[in-house]
């Protein structure tokens, strides 16, 4: 965001589902605010409590012009009688009153749909706040964390980190800056498994690692100490259908550079790395059956089956015993 110490803007737009930048865009236009004026209060709402008399007391100025921060959550909820309430405003602002509106950019009524057009054409700060759901989008934020605190990653460190930790941006995040508190800076896979050495070896990630490498033994042992430190069915079942698939189109595309291949294949090209070692030793009955296998334990986590535990149990010993199928 951009806004003067002097002048912070008055509108700003935040857009998307990630809570934890979400929360760093709010963060963030609270601090200019209060460069401007320290005593600046905020005030969060959702939109679906709202009322036009409500809002028009929250933007209303106050006798002494005190800074305020209004934060409108879930406008993807916001009712057409708020929306106008809301646009009206925005003709005539008050001062020393900035205005968060944070949406989604969907929603179910027309109101809903046409806000984000809305604030822009009223000029207001937008922040685009969207879901991390692609391998290479986290992989950047981990970087950009080590970075901000300080630090350097190298491609290693990053895998195991990935692996050691899941996906969860809050845990990458704070990973991320106590790795770099504890290495002086300099984040390497020995670092990671050194500070995570418990953790990453009770992961789905590692559970998964082991399956499809054939190791049956190892896969159980993991498999059962994940259970024991509680670590969800679900997310154990998902890390070993992603290896199974990634593997399956790794080596269905050919040997090649992992390079070349990220834009087809839409991973970073340490996975596509990866996955070809992985994929030695696998033929295609292998994992059609393996992808079977996966299909199977979804459903069977989520509530087909009446034992989870046994269900991936069983799953992981199939999967293994897939790779050394003729």
């Amino acid at each position: 965001m951009t806004a003067s110490a002097a002048s912070p803007s008055p509108l700003h737009l935040v857009l998307g589902e990630e809570e934890l930048l979400i929360e760093r865009a709010v963060k963030a236009t609270l601090e200019v605010s209060r460069a401007a004026d320290p005593t600046a209060d905020i005030t969060r709402m959702r939109v679906s409590e709202l009322t036009a008399p409500v809002l028009a007391e929250m933007v209303s100025p106050s006798l002494f012009s005190e800074g305020r921060v209004i934060v409108l959550e879930q406008a993807q909820d916001i009712s057409q009688e708020i929306s106008d309430a809301v646009l009206a405003y925005l003709k005539n602002p008050a001062e020393g009153i900035v205005l968060i509106v944070v949406t989604t950019g969907g929603g179910r009524s027309k109101a809903a749909k046409a806000l984000p057009a809305a604030l822009r054409k009223a000029g207001a700060v937008i922040t685009e706040c969207p879901k991390l759901t692609k391998p290479a989008e986290r992989e950047s934020f981990v970087r950009n964390e080590v970075r901000l605190a300080g630090g350097k990653i190298d491609a290693a460190g990053l895998v195991a980190l990935m692996d050691a930790v899941g996906s969860d941006l809050r845990e990458l995040s704070s990973a991320a800056s106590q790795l770099v508190a504890d290495s002086g800076g300099k984040v390497d896979e020995a670092a990671v498994r050194r500070y995570h050495r418990g953790r990453a070896d009770v992961t789905g990630f590692a559970v998964a690692e082991k399956a499809v490498s054939g190791d049956r033994a190892a896969a159980l042992e993991s498999l059962r100490w994940a259970m024991q430190l509680g670590v969800p069915h679900v997310l154990v079942a998902d890390a070993l259908a992603d290896a199974v698939r990634t593997i399956a189109r790794v080596s269905g595309a050919g040997r090649g550079n992992p390079n070349q291949m990220a834009g087809e294949l839409g991973m970073p090209p340490w996975k596509i790395r990866k996955a070809q070692g992985q994929a030695r030793g696998w033929n295609q009955a292998g994992l059609a059956d393996a992808m079977r296998i996966v299909a199977r334990l979804n459903a069977d986590v989520k509530g087909a089956a009446a034992d989870a535990n046994y269900a991936l149990e069983r799953a992981v010993l199939q999967v293994a015993a897939a790779k050394s199928e003729p």
